[in-house]
């Protein structure tokens, strides 16, 4: 899953290199913790918030597959 995470973010931004993904396990939930250079925020986030939402629902939609919950979270 983190691999799908990583996959979508650094295809979105001007700088792949600077894509980082931290996994943060929290009783049944998974949080994708994405951090990308400043300069790509935005393109992370999107017109209000529609890029960050559909990021959520593709990974929500994959972790359901396999019965887990999931997030993504955007930090700067």
């Amino acid at each position: 899953m983190k691999e799908l995470v990583e996959y979508m973010v650094r295809a979105l931004v001007d700088d792949p290199a600077s894509v980082r993904v931290n996994v943060v396990e929290s009783g049944n939930l998974t949080v994708y913790e994405v951090s990308v250079a400043e300069g790509d925020l935005g393109k992370i986030i999107g017109r209000h918030g529609r890029i960050a939402n559909a990021l959520r629902g593709v990974v929500k939609a994959a972790a359901m597959r396999t019965n887990d919950r999931a997030t993504v979270e955007i930090v700067s």
